[in-house]
């Protein structure tokens, strides 16, 4: 029986269920807006409270010279903030899993900045950052930067013992077991982080900008979501956070792209 099921291979999905998996959350979306569009008609609330899909595709189309800037500097700081946190975590992950003693040493440290709420230390940063902008990615990057070094570590000290016993036994160097064993054994790991990371870092520049309030052609959507709640203008408020759900979900629909094209020829969690 076994046998007969290790000729099978591994499974296909099939192109109904490809439809599906491409068709379904934008079915899901539409049905969303159609609620939501059916909702605000028929209990006649105020658009003041609630405005329509229809007031707030205007409000993104007519405010589009405003929001698109924002939306620029959001996606600069996001993504500026996880390509350091990349290089930095995963530099971090390959010095402590190389040495016990300087992860113990700094494990205190790790915890507590990774515990301590970004809110509050946002103030601080950005009293001591020579910008905002710059206090803005040193957000962004503090979120990002455990995730990402907690998960490749974690992932660098699960290689299989057996497989580094016999890179041993032919007198690898500790190099060559880092590069031929503990990296590929990470790399399911470090992409998890990644997917993580990337959402929180969008978190992170949010919440800078809500800190340092910058205003101008450097202004982000977070920006312009509070100077639109401050004016009344639900459908430009409305019109930023759609904007931030979007991006957000365009980082991850990202981030999952990298790991299939990076993990699919060799590990299960991307083999369908």
């Amino acid at each position: 029986m076994n046998a007969r099921f290790a000729k099978l291979g591994p499974s296909k999905i099939s192109a109904r269920e490809r439809v599906l998996c491409v068709t379904a959350p934008i079915v899901g979306a539409c049905v969303v807006i159609a609620c939501w569009a059916v909702y605000v008609e028929l209990s006649e609330v105020p658009p003041y409270i609630l405005p329509g899909p229809g007031s707030v595709a205007m409000a993104i189309v007519n405010d589009w010279p405003v929001l698109g800037p924002a939306l620029w500097v959001t996606t600069k700081t996001t993504f500026v903030a996880l390509f350091l946190a990349v290089v930095g975590g995963g530099c971090a992950a390959v010095v402590l899993a190389q040495s016990r003693w300087l992860e113990t040493l700094l494990s205190p440290v790790m915890v507590t900045l990774q515990v301590t709420p970004i809110v509050a230390i946002a103030p601080l940063i950005l009293i001591y950052a020579p910008t905002p902008w710059i206090a803005q990615l040193i957000c962004a990057f503090l979120v990002t930067f455990f995730p990402i070094m907690l998960n490749t570590l974690q992932g660098l000290k699960s290689a299989d013992r057996h497989h580094a016993d016999l890179l041993k036994t032919y007198s690898a160097s500790p190099w060559q077991s880092l590069i031929f064993l503990k990296l590929p054994t990470a790399l399911p790991s470090f992409f998890a982080g990644l997917k993580i990371g990337g959402g929180l870092a969008l978190v992170a520049a949010v919440v800078g900008e809500f800190a340092a309030g910058q205003a101008g052609n450097n202004a982000g959507l977070a920006f312009r979501l509070l100077e639109a709640q401050y004016r009344l203008n639900m459908p430009r408020l409305f019109a930023c956070l759609i904007l931030l759900a979007i991006l957000g979900a365009a980082i991850f629909g990202l981030m999952s792209t990298l790991s299939k094209l990076a993990l699919r020829h060799w590990h299960e969690s991307e083999q369908k």
